[in-house]
């Protein structure tokens, strides 16, 4: 199958190219006939000439024309492409389907197949090989390898981990399916491509791209006014944190720091050695809390008439989908500063004391199983109410009992629905869940307070029905449009 062309036309990708524009760093990839190589747009090499160039909406397809991905600029650092449509059901089918093979954690503990994934779709899985290849000109598998193959080229080149835990953390099965697929895709040994100045201490550091613009200081400020202390450090370039999760049926937790470097469009990842075993699913959480992947070409040119002054706006994630639907229980009709304190006290209290080289940064938040066994007392003497109690709990058992999984793979809808039903979980937290741990790019909280003072309409009768109207033009970007209105909000504009 000819590769589909990305939405630009191959003429302004070679303009892109010839500018090497960060904003479309992901957004296409240049296969070089002369060379069997592809690149980013924001590859430093001499530029090709333009009868030498192909074009390819993803990595897949252009690994699936032969050629192999360029060593300099590295195209499994770039940010991967979300296009969403309200219009195409076969694209949003095929978008939703990859989606869910880039999330490890919507798979837990089983290997995704194509059966599988035809399954939680409720689709045959020959209608989704077809709608697949003819939307994405590539097979699901074949997608799925070239995922697992950048990942591992990402672990080889920048860690010195033993090239058996880069096979597995990546997904492959065996080292030997791993060496065979590694060399018949890449021409090269696993081996030949680890770099002599790869970092050899106990902690690793990988870099992640994003297209500009980013408002960095606008998401850390975010960030800061949440901090927990003891959990957590914001400072002006990037923050420090601790975390912890479960994955292969073993418990996991370490401590990240996560820098932005606005000068070369990327985040600056360190991750301590006891991490090292589950670092795609670590690369995968800090990818969507910092929303590396967001496309601001296209959110912009459908926002930017309403909010000018947000396209550098992003919406900040969350590295623990459980850690912020707490947080989010804990926020409900009260201020900012009010539900820190209370968040703070709840880590304190009932969270695990961790040793890691960052002062002030030691303590992990409380476990699903340690909150669905708390005393209702031992939550009230925190200052935290009945009907909070009751809703922290309830989301504790939830997801210690695997009946609740909150993590971009989630299936939207029926996790909302899910949420909704546990006691003291009204469309607010649900929306608001959806929007930053789910990372639903349309989720839209039509009740939030400062939302109606931000669009005005805090003094209509209903003022949650006429947000909601007022955001059908944002589709399907409202998430977007909340940080924007917030933020115009917090300016006095």
């Amino acid at each position: 199958m000819p590769p589909i062309e990305p939405p630009l036309h191959p003429d302004a990708c070679y303009l892109a190219l010839k500018a090497r524009d960060a904003r479309f760093d992901g957004s296409f990839f240049i296969g070089v006939t002369s060379t069997g190589i592809y690149c980013r747009p924001v590859c430093k090499v001499r530029v090709p000439k333009r009868e030498n160039c192909r074009f390819f909406a993803h990595a897949a397809q252009a690994e699936g024309a032969g050629f192999r991905p360029c060593l300099r600029c590295r195209p499994e650092l770039a940010p991967q492409a979300l296009r969403w449509s309200t219009q195409d059901a076969s694209a949003m089918l095929a978008q939703q389907a990859a989606r869910m093979l880039d999330e490890p954690e919507a798979w837990g503990d089983t290997a995704p197949s194509v059966e599988k994934l035809a399954q939680r779709l409720g689709i045959s899985d020959r209608h989704l090989r077809r709608i697949f290849e003819a939307q994405l000109g590539v097979s699901p598998l074949q997608y799925l390898q070239t995922r697992r193959l950048l990942s591992a080229k990402q672990l080889l080149a920048d860690t010195r981990l033993p090239i058996t835990q880069v096979a597995l953390v990546s997904g492959f099965a065996s080292v030997r399916r791993f060496n065979s697929a590694f060399s018949g895709r890449y021409g090269l040994s696993p081996g030949a491509l680890r770099r002599e100045g790869a970092p050899r201490e106990t902690s690793c550091e990988v870099r992640l791209g994003y297209r500009p613009p980013y408002d960095v200081q606008a998401m850390l400020g975010f960030f800061r006014t949440r901090a927990i202390v003891g959990l957590e450090n914001v400072s002006d370039k990037g923050l420090v944190r601790t975390l912890s999760l479960d994955a292969g049926g073993q418990h996991w937790q370490g401590w990240l720091a996560a820098e932005l470097d606005e000068a070369h469009c990327h985040l600056l990842l360190r991750v301590s050695e006891s991490l090292h075993g589950v670092l795609p699913l670590v690369i995968r959480r800090v990818r969507a809390a910092f929303d590396l992947d967001a496309d601001p070409h296209a959110i912009n040119a459908r926002l930017h008439g309403s909010f000018p002054l947000g396209d550098g706006l992003r919406v900040p994630g969350a590295l623990s989908g459980y850690e912020l639907a707490v947080r989010a229980v804990l926020g409900q009709q009260i201020t900012v500063a009010a539900a820190r304190t209370l968040a703070q006290r709840l880590v304190h209290r009932f969270g695990t004391p961790i040793a890691t080289p960052h002062p002030g940064v030691d303590r992990l938040f409380p476990a699903p199983g340690v909150l669905a066994a708390a005393e209702g007392d031992a939550l009230g003497q925190l200052g935290i109410v009945r009907q909070r109690q009751g809703a922290i709990v309830a989301i504790a058992r939830a997801v210690a009992q695997g009946r609740l999984t909150l993590h971009p793979g989630a299936d939207v809808p029926a996790t909302v629905a899910a949420l909704k039903e546990l006691p003291g979980i009204g469309d607010w937290t649900a929306q608001y869940i959806a929007m930053r741990a789910l990372r639903w790019p349309d989720a839209f909280p039509a009740g939030d307070v400062a939302l109606h003072k931000a669009l005005g309409v805090q003094q209509c009768k209903q003022p949650a029905r006429e947000a909601e109207a007022a955001s059908q033009a944002w589709k399907p970007w409202r998430s977007y449009a909340v940080v924007r209105a917030w933020s115009a909000l917090s300016q006095g504009a």
